[in-house]
């Protein structure tokens, strides 16, 4: 895959950049593109490794900002590089997924991800999916902190995410607490 044609959400240019360390990433950061679709965020997908292809990852990151890109969203096992390697080049926010590749079960992937030195700062999410979709959702967040339309999207996000819970626990005929007084 190139960066001159990647997989784009349907809603637009393209405001967030989800980049893969590896094809076989994809299957996990989908949960971050079709959450980003829910929001009606536009976004792209790309691959692009910080070491097998560093001069890609340098060209894309450095074009990210004047194309539109307004966050990024960096998904790699293993070493996990990735998320600091856009981190270095752009002033753009980065979140960094990630993802059990090496049969650590993700923890080097993590570690490699938070351990960021002073001044290039990468945001971690959990290992894995919920990662990936906790990752399309902090980016929503930080859209949202300049568009109130977006904004009120995910209240409504959070409201619906309560009353399901809610919905469930009452379904579980949870015992109801004794009245005070009685």
């Amino acid at each position: 895959m190139t960066t001159n044609q990647p997989p784009v959400s349907p809603s637009g240019n393209p405001q967030v950049a989800v980049v893969l360390g590896s094809d076989s990433d994809r299957a996990v950061m989908e949960d971050a593109a079709r959450t980003l679709g829910e929001f009606g965020v536009p976004w792209e997908m790309v691959v692009a490794s910080a070491h097998r292809s560093p001069e890609l990852v340098d060209r894309y990151v450095r074009a990210a900002e004047g194309r539109g890109i307004r966050v990024l969203i960096a998904a790699a096992g293993g070493a996990a590089h990735l998320a600091g390697a856009l981190a270095a080049r752009t002033v753009l926010p980065v979140i960094g997924v990630p993802l059990d590749a090496t049969g650590l079960g993700g923890l080097d992937a993590l570690l490699s991800t938070v351990q960021m030195p002073p001044g290039v700062p990468v945001a971690a999410v959990s290992i894995g999916a919920w990662g990936a979709r906790n990752a399309a959702v902090l980016a929503v967040q930080m859209l949202a902190t300049g568009d109130p339309e977006l904004r009120e999207r995910v209240r409504g996000y959070k409201a619906a995410m309560a009353r399901r819970l809610e919905a469930n626990a009452s379904e579980a005929r949870l015992p109801t607490p004794p009245s005070r007084g009685a």
